[in-house]
């Protein structure tokens, strides 16, 4: 059996044209592209830390708690910093428990 070459047939309800939804779309250009997403980390911090470290600079850290931490960045990783703090007593903070940190004026 061949394949006939059927039209399709639409019945006309109304006079009035129906709008071409195609015409009244935003103007066609060269497609975009995806932009890309911020990248996770800007090192910005990693800098900071690896600074302060390198110096001893004495830091005080307040925490959420509004209790403050005084002494020296030794270590830091993503989650936590280990300050060992004036009175030689090594603690481990973590990143999500502070609230800010500066130098210290001593």
């Amino acid at each position: 059996m061949e394949a006939a070459n059927r039209k399709l047939i639409r019945p006309i309800y109304g006079s009035k044209e129906r709008p071409d939804p195609r015409k009244h779309s935003a103007p066609q250009g060269p497609p975009m592209a995806k932009k890309s997403s911020p990248p996770e980390s800007t090192n910005a911090e990693n800098f900071y830390y690896a600074k302060q470290i390198q110096f001893k600079t004495p830091m005080v850290i307040v925490l959420r708690d509004g209790e403050q931490v005084s002494g020296v960045i030794e270590w830091y990783d993503k989650a936590c910093l280990k300050v060992v703090a004036d009175g030689g007593t090594p603690m481990m903070l973590y990143k999500p428990a502070i609230k800010y940190m500066y130098k210290s004026e001593s």
